[in-house]
């Protein structure tokens, strides 16, 4: 199989794992990065070994470049992941797939105007831990599902980020952080969202900086920073969704619970690759842990890279698409929509529930 050749523009902090993982999947070559600053594009190529450093112009125009991994901020993820679709490249986008969703729709009609595909983190539902329990509910164990929770609550990231501002401004905010990690395994659990509700709220509107380099630097809050949300999916179940910046004392609730006509599962951190599943049927006092039957159960980011590239080659579907990237975006909006307008929002979009991954062989020892 032909390697694509990739290129990585943003080399901030989020770039390491693309760069350290990358090098090691054998559908991808790392061929160039890129990045505002040239000097810290230029310290990644050193350190990982990437054969060009440039700047973002050149890389998106280098003809050698099969496929752009754009790790620039979300402001900026529309702009550039548009002008490499229109270079002709297959574009990743880390989440979210965008800032607003007219962003995200011109995205999707540039890469089907241009005739290549465009994908988008997270991509961490293609892990041991989310594919098994995909597997599960496949395979009937909890029969029916009937309902899904997920819950992402904390205390907020100027007490701990060295640059936390953007995190409480447009496109920041818990739902826009964590949400497309829980939206995305979702939606390859349970398939696409009918309609969505909620309430959001600033519970503070000045936040002060804890961590350094900025201690004491007062942040002006932009968006809401606890959302509670419900979710119709048209499958007819029914979801909620709690993620907050405002958890100060911590919490004891599971990562995602979900529940069918025969049985319950607790699934592990969506924002991770592995984790523990356990499944209670009904009737039973216990619940059992589950052995994972997928792997990639580290750090896996670049998966979805790869998995895009390897999707080319065989002429099907990727799993990361940006369809299901703007379904999720579009939901992110909609619980935002409906506490502002008291009402239901009711989705334009949908996509299909992406293709499993293939399971681990059974040992046989």
């Amino acid at each position: 199989m032909k390697r694509s050749k990739v290129g990585i523009v943003g080399c901030g902090n989020i770039s390491k794992i693309y760069f350290t993982n990358l090098k090691d999947y054998p559908e991808v070559e790392l061929a160039a990065c890129a990045d505002l600053d040239l000097e810290r594009a230029k310290a990644r190529a050193e350190e990982f070994g990437v054969p060009k450093a440039m700047s973002v112009d050149e890389l998106l125009t280098d003809p050698e470049i099969d496929i752009v991994v754009n790790l620039t901020i979300p402001q900026a993820h529309a702009k550039v992941s548009i002008q490499a679709l229109e270079a002709g490249k297959h574009v990743y986008v880390e989440k979210p797939l965008a800032v607003t969703r007219e962003e995200g729709l011109a995205m999707l009609e540039a890469a089907h105007k241009h005739g290549v595909r465009l994908a988008s983190a997270p991509e961490t539902f293609l892990g041991g831990g989310i594919q098994t329990v995909r597997k599960l509910i496949d395979d009937g164990a909890i029969g029916t599902p009937i309902s899904v929770s997920g819950f992402m609550l904390s205390g907020g990231h100027e007490v701990w980020h060295p640059d936390p501002e953007f995190y409480y401004k447009r496109g920041g905010g818990p739902m826009f952080d964590m949400g497309p990690y829980y939206l995305t395994a979702f939606v390859n659990l349970l398939g696409p969202i009918r309609r969505v509700t909620g309430s959001a709220v600033i519970s503070y509107p000045e936040r002060t900086i804890t961590s350094q380099p900025k201690h004491g630097q007062v942040i002006q809050v932009e968006t809401p920073t606890h959302l509670a949300g419900v979710i119709d999916f048209a499958s007819g179940a029914v979801g909620t969704l709690i993620t907050s910046f405002d958890t100060k004392g911590g919490t004891s609730l599971p990562n995602i619970e979900m529940h069918g006509s025969a049985g319950s599962l607790l699934i592990p951190d969506p924002n991770n690759f592995g984790g523990v599943v356990k499944l209670r049927k009904a009737g039973s006092k216990e619940w059992e842990e589950i052995p994972l039957t997928h792997g990639h159960t580290d750090n896996n980011r670049g998966i979805g890279v790869a998995d895009m590239a390897r999707a080319i080659a065989e002429g099907r579907p990727h799993r990361a698409s940006g369809e299901l990237a703007y379904h999720v975006l579009e939901a992110m909006h909609g619980f935002h929509d409906a506490s502002a307008e008291g009402k239901h929002y009711t989705m334009q979009s949908t996509c299909e529930r992406p293709e499993p991954m293939e399971a681990l062989e059974p040992s046989t020892s």
